[in-house]
């Protein structure tokens, strides 16, 4: 979908040197990779957090899922004021709050500390981040854009899957008692060395106006509280009996909210002024589809590096560093694979998705069958193969899916669409890990007193069963939509990306 009328100054494309775009592109891709692994390497410390301040189950829950919901609270209002104003000052803010967060987390005298720094840091990294995905689509237009979000994919799909071993590499050289300060130490520098090349290299994407920045107050409300009624229950679901199933009484609220929120958007917008959420995205297929596919995904993939870190761990007893390392082969299959599909996105469009999904399906299976078919001391090496499999498959369905979900976006609403587009990858990634986790912890709590490795087995085959299905819907969702374009006879080709507008 291309946009007849001419946009205003701020949503132009930015007129920049080849060599300018890409400078300025690394260094968001760099600060996008640093806020992705707060999300992975903090999961390994845990147990040396819980040790450090005696913390409560329900605090170290809050500790890792607390960023995750501030992240996706801030993403939309943050994405709509970058539109309407300058990305890259909103980039710097976010960036600037992101460092001195972590080094109140890396001083954290106390449990409860920590968590309010954590709480801050996921609003700095909602900040953040929908400023790197609007400025990556008003830098670059047609296949140079399926190239950009293809080496974007592999950047984000590196720092998710070395998260754990970066963290249980920070931890073995701190010691176990103060180690885990330094998975938010390492923030420091790298913060400030971004910081210095995002105030020199990133440019202006506004220009100066005197018009008022018009944000919808009573939308940002309605959002907030809609947002936090559907994560809560999942946040807080362990899988232990001492869960509070009151708390599911919430998702009602999310229903009421959904509906009051669009009423109030539509009402908004009909009185001529800017809405949250523009409604009209979701009337794009490729945007709407894309989104639902990439929420579901990304309800799997952390859940898979979860379990599998958490067998490893628990079931056969190796040391975080270790079993962090299992991820590194899809780290690197899927980096190269994602710069690759980044490329071929533009000849074969949804497709390519399609068989990327079918190809982690398969590698779910592989990880649980390796699991529990071979010898302990053999495990960590046939997991360890299995991931570099399915990593092929990740990487041809995350950065061409991006692609595709904002080819037919204006790019005045390239900020906003990528928030929706992350706030979709956060929900999916709190609900998937709650169900992934709850079927864990419930299997080793109902089997209590049975074979150790076998309890194990059993407790990563539910929670695995769990990640296949949510594969399997996105495969579903990328079939109907493959299907519904071959009907209106698309072509791959007419999926990209060429058109200056989109």
């Amino acid at each position: 979908m291309s946009d007849a009328t001419t946009p205003p100054p701020a949503t132009r494309s930015i007129p920049l040197t080849s060599q300018k775009k890409w400078r300025a592109y690394w260094v968001c891709v760099a600060v996008a990779s640093l806020t992705i692994l707060d999300l992975s390497k903090v999961n390994v410390a845990l147990p040396s957090i819980e040790a450090a301040f005696g913390a409560s189950s329900t605090e170290l829950q809050l500790i890792v899922s607390g960023y995750v919901l501030t992240f996706g609270l801030t993403l939309v209002p943050a994405g709509r004021l970058g539109d309407q104003r300058s990305r890259k000052t909103f980039f710097i803010v976010g960036l600037s709050l992101f460092t001195l967060a972590s080094i109140a987390c890396a001083l954290a005298p106390s449990g409860t500390f920590l968590l309010i720094a954590r709480l801050v840091q996921g609003i700095a990294a909602g900040i953040q981040m929908p400023q790197v995905i609007g400025l990556i689509q008003q830098l670059f237009q047609g296949a140079e854009r399926g190239k950009a979000f293809g080496l974007f994919g592999a950047m984000i799909g590196i720092s998710t899957a070395f998260g754990p071993t970066l963290g249980g590499l920070l931890i073995a050289i701190g010691g176990p008692d103060d180690g885990w300060r330094g998975i938010f130490w390492i923030n420091i520098p790298l913060g400030l060395i971004a910081l210095a090349l995002a105030i020199w290299l990133l440019p202006q994407t506004s220009t100066r106006s005197t018009a008022k920045v018009s944000l919808d107050g009573v939308g940002v409300l309605i959002f907030g509280v809609t947002v936090l009624a559907l994560m809560w229950p999942f946040l807080f679901t362990t899988g232990a009996p001492t869960d509070d199933p009151t708390r599911w009484w919430l998702l009602g609220v999310f229903v009421i909210g959904v509906a009051g929120f669009i009423l109030w958007e539509r009402r908004y917008a009909a009185s001529g002024r800017q809405a949250l959420v523009p409604l009209e995205l979701f009337r794009i297929s490729s945007f709407r589809n894309g989104t639902v596919l990439a929420a579901v995904y990304f309800a799997a993939l952390p859940s898979t590096f979860l379990l599998t870190t958490l067998y490893l761990q628990q079931g056969l007893g190796l040391e975080p560093v270790f079993a962090g390392m299992v991820g590194i082969g899809f780290a690197l299959v899927s980096a190269v694979a994602s710069w690759r599909g980044g490329i071929l996105v533009a000849k074969y469009g949804r497709s390519l998705v399609v068989v990327g999904l079918v190809i982690v399906l398969a590698g779910a299976g592989l990880l649980v069958a390796a699991a529990v078919l071979t010898p302990p001391e053999l495990t960590p090496w046939a997991m360890a193969a299995a991931m570099v499999f399915a990593g092929f498959g990740g990487g041809i369905v995350i950065s061409p899916n991006q692609t595709l979900t904002l080819a037919d976006i204006p790019v005045r609403d390239g900020g906003v669409a990528g928030s929706v587009g992350q706030l979709g990858q956060r929900i999916g990634t709190a609900i998937g890990t709650a169900i992934a986790l709850s079927l864990f912890y419930s299997t080793l709590y109902n089997e209590k007193g049975g074979d150790n490795l076998t309890v194990y087995h059993h407790a990563y085959g539910f929670g695995m069963l769990a990640v296949a299905g949510m594969v399997a819907i996105a495969l579903l969702v990328a079939v109907l939509d493959l299907g519904a374009r071959r009907h209106d006879g698309r072509t791959p080709a007419d999926d990209d990306l060429a058109q200056p507008g989109a």
